[in-house]
């Protein structure tokens, strides 16, 4: 590595001597001083991804509610590749270009500014924490058909509070524990349906896959739902500095938990609308605990009802470890008060947990479909910034060090960002008045929050620092000392 580096050196002194301006890299040294933490390696991160992004079938079922069981298959299928796919892949690449804790909020600052690059970070933390906010509600579900009590009044405030404050300390004490912990839950959470599925076969009917009725799908709740189950791939990039080796680690393991999302989505619903009769009322939250006691009896149902239990459980600490990175990486680079770089004797951003468990709490009061709908407004916010970033950063630095590239020139990358790009406006256009106001009163919120926290700075209120490790991504000619290698 030493040779490497100092070939490098030598290689940028060549070009400054010939005068030549040429962008080398953006990403170097974004975690040299955190060695003595240790990485993440592919297979925890595999299940971090999973758990992101989906953590298994569980909060599916309103999309057969809404549309049948046809476009629920179709659905889960065709947005995996008009929009997981594309945003995996831009994940993977940008996420290689900037190795950094911060993730996508570097990608806007590098390629719009330090002003919209805090106004990314706004609307994904604020949709991260919304979108965390689900799981407690999404656990009590499950677990109020067992335990009726918990389904409102102070019962259910207090195992929100508890529930929270338990998953909130796992986050405390590092992300190596929560990476491993994953890979137990995911596969916990994944089994019974790979039960299910067995005892399921005599009593197939693959006739009820097809069935559809145009004239009484519910779009709204239908794109919701898909949407909300197949986004958050570029969730993990908050986490790039770290990762093990993140030039090949990262790919890897989108690449992997990519197949595993499909796949934990497709199988259930095959079994669950195949098997049973389908009555789209009956396809809401928790409704598969109910089909697995009517395939393997009341044994079965309380497996599927741990394993939601565990599985919230996964997607909760997952979550709250990419919102509080991002919030560290963002303190990194001065856009917030240093305190939210400090990190705890266990390598965890202390404060950053406590601000995103805050904001959980907040939120847990909404329903289960408002939470989805704000959550899915906030973050088509966020993912069109981060398409624009992806490609000026490919026309204006094509010669940026990405050790992962998507095999396509501009024009490929432009057109890699139309349909997910055409679904956002569908998204958008569905949402509800009052998701509407609440979604754009919050953006409000962020354009004057960021000259608020630059006028603290000025007064130095409060202290703001940038980490000597990681490179100057606004410098004119984007030139760094020690280019990345991969």
């Amino acid at each position: 590595m030493k040779h490497r580096n100092s070939l490098a050196k030598q290689s940028n002194a060549k070009m400054l001597d010939n005068n030549i301006p040429e962008y080398v890299g953006l990403g170097e040294g974004s975690s040299h001083n955190l060695q003595k933490y240790q990485k993440v390696s592919v297979i925890p991160l595999v299940f971090l991804i999973f758990y992101e992004v989906s953590g298994g079938p569980f909060g599916i079922e309103d999309s057969v509610q809404a549309a049948g069981p046809l476009l629920a298959l179709l659905g889960f299928l065709v947005f995996a590749i008009i929009w997981s796919v594309p945003e995996a892949l831009i994940t993977a690449e940008m996420g290689t270009m900037f190795p950094e804790n911060g993730g996508y909020v570097v990608w806007v600052s590098s390629a719009l500014g330090p002003y919209w690059g805090f106004q990314q970070g706004w609307m994904k933390w604020l949709s991260g924490v919304i979108d965390n906010a689900l799981y407690p509600v999404l656990f009590l579900d499950y677990l109020k058909s067992a335990i009726p009590a918990l389904e409102s009044g102070l019962p259910r405030t207090i195992s929100v509070l508890v529930l929270t404050a338990i998953l909130t300390y796992m986050n405390y004490r590092g992300l190596t524990i929560v990476g491993w912990a994953a890979i137990l839950l995911g596969v916990f959470s994944l089994l019974p349906f790979i039960f299910m599925g067995f005892i399921a076969i005599p009593k197939l009917n693959p006739s009820r896959w097809f069935l559809v009725n145009l004239d009484s799908v519910n779009w709204t709740l239908y794109l919701n739902t898909l949407f909300w189950n197949l986004n958050y791939w570029d969730s993990i990039s908050t986490l790039s500095g770290e990762v093990e080796n993140p030039g090949t680690t990262l790919p890897k393991a989108l690449f992997y938990a990519l197949i595993l999302v499909v796949f934990g989505y497709i199988f259930p619903l095959l079994i669950g609308t195949g098997a049973v009769p389908v009555d789209r009322d009956l396809w809401s939250d928790g409704y598969f605990a109910d089909i697995a006691k009517m395939l393997g009896g009341v044994w079965l149902r309380f497996w599927v009802l741990a394993a939601s239990a565990l599985s919230n459980m996964g997607m909760f600490v997952a979550e709250m470890s990419s919102d509080s990175f991002q919030l560290l990486g963002m303190a990194e680079r001065g856009m917030l008060p240093s305190i939210f770089a400090k990190r705890s004797r266990h390598g965890t951003p202390l404060v950053g947990i406590l601000f995103s468990a805050s904001g959980v709490i907040l939120l847990s009061w909404l329903s289960f479909q408002e939470i989805v709908a704000a959550e899915n407004y906030l973050y088509c916010f966020g993912m069109i910034m981060e398409f624009i970033a992806f490609v000026k950063l490919r026309m204006k630095h094509p010669a940026a060090s990405r050790p992962f590239k998507i095999p396509v020139g501009t024009a490929g990358a432009i057109l890699i960002c139309i349909p997910p790009t055409l679904l956002i406006f569908v998204v958008l256009a569905l949402a509800s008045p009052k998701v509407m106001a609440i979604s754009i009163s919050a953006v409000i919120i962020g354009l004057v929050l960021q000259p608020c926290v630059e006028y603290t700075k000025r007064k130095r209120w409060f202290n703001f620092s940038m980490n000597s490790d990681l490179p100057d991504i606004h410098a004119p000619d984007h030139q760094c000392n020690e280019p990345w290698i991969s």
